[in-house]
């Protein structure tokens, strides 16, 4: 028996109730903290390297990129990261996608039209 891979999984998952709702909710944090990381890396600076410029402990800056951490940080903290790894941080409001409801289909294959 071989495992599914995590795409498979995830497409899986998220047909479930309530699922997609929670990944929609960790995303953003989720995608903040990837970028954070992948920033400080393409800057060429270790965490350390982000504590020292911050006046804070490695530690911190760990938590602050752990993907899995369930704080939420302060706009300001993230800001003076930005500015310590040489960004300037800005934020957009974009609007959300509208996912289309699939229709449902009848044990045949056709879909059934509501009224």
């Amino acid at each position: 028996m071989t495992r599914p891979t995590f795409k498979k999984f995830r497409s899986k998952a998220l047909k479930k109730p309530g699922v997609q709702k929670s990944y929609e909710d960790l995303e953003i944090a989720y995608e903040l903290r990837k970028q954070l990381i992948t920033l400080r890396q393409k800057a060429g600076l270790t965490q350390e390297d982000v504590a020292k410029k911050l006046r804070t402990s490695k530690s911190n800056i760990s938590r602050l990129e752990n993907v899995h951490s369930t704080i939420s940080p302060k706009l300001s903290t993230i800001q003076a990261y930005a500015e310590a790894i040489g960004y300037k941080l800005k934020i957009d409001f974009v609007r959300p996608i509208k996912r289309q409801r699939k229709k449902p289909m009848s044990s045949d294959g056709q879909q059934v039209s509501r009224r």
